[in-house]
């Protein structure tokens, strides 16, 4: 028998064996901490026998044996990985480093936001006519409709029909009243008073040309979709910083060409191109996020990331009201991101994907100066830590799942397609809020403005939800919530002038909720799917949220129905994607699946057993790191 002194003891359950015997066993309890048998007091065995009673009390509490001895599998997993994380051990989870990094790199949000919400204002619709001939270029436009233009009966009163005139010579006014006979008009004028030159003034995307101004959105979108899938396999190819920044030089070069396209198909290529670069910066910045902070913290700092979108929509109305004109608003929006440059020196490359090429080097300098912000001392011996997991990494190297692994098995197949209609939902309905402003009625600029306020708030709230409430019913609340809201508009009989403010109020609590929902929603699904088909499991969201993307710049067409019809279809997504969230396990009270077969066996119930809770009060698995002083 070994000596005592080589004799160690699992501090839960006090089974005591040699080293390695308790390492085997360590897979199989919770909460498990490693330490010399002889330091264990008589008292610790008494605590020792308490906690084989409480985990027996935990087994009989209604959680099957089979599924509590997964969760104190991937407990202890979790716990290893976390503890063999050389990098958050060196430098903390979260301290002033990771701080101002995440501020720095949730300010690539904003030209971002900016360009996807500029058609608001730049395609925003105006009063217009068909244009006077030469002759009666100084008439006055009232008198020219009152003359040429064609009345028709409209959301109950009589109006001008703008798109055709009486087919009359304007050249001679003799004929003038003579000829009953209509024709189109091929050429418009526009009310520039209030916005300046628009995109629908500059091409005459009006009438039978009005549904291109929709194809101009629709073009950006379709981009993002596509830039998401290919973005993150760049990143992977060039580094997070390269990536990032790389796109943003691209991002002002496109967006400045477009300021001065004479043609419309380029600009429609244009605004292509800037969804898909886009969308790169925003996802390389949020990856590189969440690479230099650990723990929780990584669900914090991936939410706080959302912060200046709201902003950039408080922002941007505040620009659009001084810079009218789409042409001048383009370039106001994007020549601030040349600021955005001088990060290049301050933003380090993600010392994670570093260490996963094994540029041990490199990753050494990014830490010491982070340990240096953070007024920590590196470990002594941290280049053979870091070498250490870089090889240990690369032979732990599993074979590729593929995308088939999302539907092989039962409830996978369910939790993919579920989620598929949860992405498809949350995106309509916040999209259709957010770039269909100016169809709700009221002011655009206020209302722009009252959607940026009312999405601060929400994403802070959804930080407590994650934290406190966990994901699935935070998420088909607020989903849910959402919709109920966008359905409360359909009451308010249309036309009526002194109730808009409350279709106005509904609109916004829609946005408020659903805004909350954006921001739950991407943790929920990294961790329903297993770490080996997560890239995939996420990559394959965003196809259903990329078709919903395309669908929002048409969706005001069917208010031709009904104008309460755009809202209704809101409503009822909002409230379909919310319930299908109960379908879905709760993922907030364990850690994230690795295998396809832990995948598979994912309880749908959040029930937490005694020994979880214990740990969680001792503090076992937490954060570690906090605000460095």
């Amino acid at each position: 028998m070994a000596d005592i002194t080589l004799l160690v003891s699992c501090e839960h359950c006090g089974y005591r064996d040699v080293s390695e015997q308790v390492k085997t066993h360590k897979r199989t309890c919770v909460g498990v901490r490693i330490v010399p048998a002889n330091s264990l007091h008589h008292g610790d065995t008494d605590n020792a026998d308490e906690r084989v009673a409480m985990t027996n009390m935990t087994s009989a509490g209604g959680i099957s044996p089979k599924e509590e001895a997964l969760k104190n599998k991937a407990i202890a997993e979790q716990q290893e990985e976390e503890e063999d994380d050389p990098i958050s051990q060196a430098v903390g989870e979260f301290g002033r480093w990771q701080l101002q990094l995440t501020f720095f790199l949730s300010l690539f949000n904003i030209p971002c936001t900016w360009h996807i919400f500029a058609p608001t204002f730049q395609q925003v619709s105006t009063d217009f006519w068909c244009a006077r001939p030469p002759n009666l270029s100084e008439l006055s436009v009232d008198v020219w409709k009152n003359m040429s233009h064609t009345i028709e009966f409209k959301d109950g009163k009589d109006s001008y029909n703008p798109c055709y005139i009486w087919d009359l010579d304007y050249t001679n006014p003799s004929t003038f009243g003579s000829n009953n006979d209509t024709r189109q008009c091929t050429q418009w004028e526009f009310n520039s008073s209030v916005f300046g030159e628009t995109i629908t003034g500059k091409w005459q995307l009006v009438c039978d040309r009005a549904q291109l101004a929709n194809v101009a959105e629709m073009m950006f979108l379709a981009g993002v979709a596509v830039g998401g899938l290919v973005s993150g396999m760049v990143s992977d190819r060039f580094g997070r910083k390269r990536t990032l920044m790389g796109s943003l030089v691209l991002q002002i070069c496109i967006a400045v060409i477009m300021a001065f396209s004479p043609w419309f198909e380029l600009y429609l290529v244009l605004r292509c191109c800037l969804g898909f670069i886009s969308v790169g910066v925003v996802f390389s910045g949020f990856v590189l996020c969440m690479e230099l902070v650990g723990g929780k913290w990584r669900t914090i700092s991936g939410v706080s990331y959302l912060f200046p979108v709201p902003l950039s929509y408080i922002t941007i109305a505040g620009i659009a009201y001084f810079i009218r004109g789409w042409s001048q608003l383009q370039l106001a929006i994007t020549l601030p991101s040349v600021l955005l440059f001088g990060l290049w020196w301050v933003l380090p490359e993600s010392p994670r994907w570093l260490l996963a090429l094994g540029r041990t080097d490199e990753v050494m300098v990014i830490l010491q100066e982070a340990a240096r912000v953070n007024n920590r001392e590196l470990p002594p011996s941290l280049d053979k830590l870091l070498r250490q997991d870089a090889m240990r990494k690369e032979s732990a190297d599993q074979p590729t799942a593929g995308i088939m692994d999302l539907y092989r098995t039962p409830n996978m197949r369910k939790n993919s397609l579920i989620l598929y209609i949860i992405w498809f939902s949350v995106y309509l309905v916040y999209y259709g809020l957010v770039l269909n402003l100016g169809n709700i009625g009221g002011d655009i600029y206020l209302n722009t403005v009252l959607s940026g306020v009312v999405e601060i708030p929400a994403i802070a709230i959804s930080i407590l939800f994650l934290i406190k409430m966990g994901r699935r019913w935070p998420l088909c609340l607020t989903l849910m919530g959402s919709g109920v809201a966008c359905l409360l508009t359909l009451v308010i009989p249309p036309g009526e002038a002194n109730l808009q403010w409350l279709t106005i109020m509904f609109a916004m609590v829609g946005k408020f909720s659903v805004s909350s929902s954006n921001a739950v929603m991407p943790v929920f699904t990294a961790e329903l799917f297993p770490t080996v088909v997560r890239n995939l499991g996420v990559g394959s969201s965003n196809v259903p949220a990329g078709i919903a993307l395309m669908l929002v710049p048409y969706l005001w067409n069917l208010s031709g129905m009904d104008e309460r019809v755009p809202m209704g279809v809101l409503g009822v997504f909002g409230v379909v994607g919310g319930l299908s969230v109960l379908f879905l396990p709760e993922t907030g009270d364990r850690p994230m699946a690795s295998t396809l077969k832990e995948g598979e066996e994912l309880p749908r119930s959040r029930r937490t057993s005694l020994v979880e809770k214990q740990r969680k009060k001792s503090g076992v698995g937490n954060c570690n790191g906090s605000f460095a002083a």
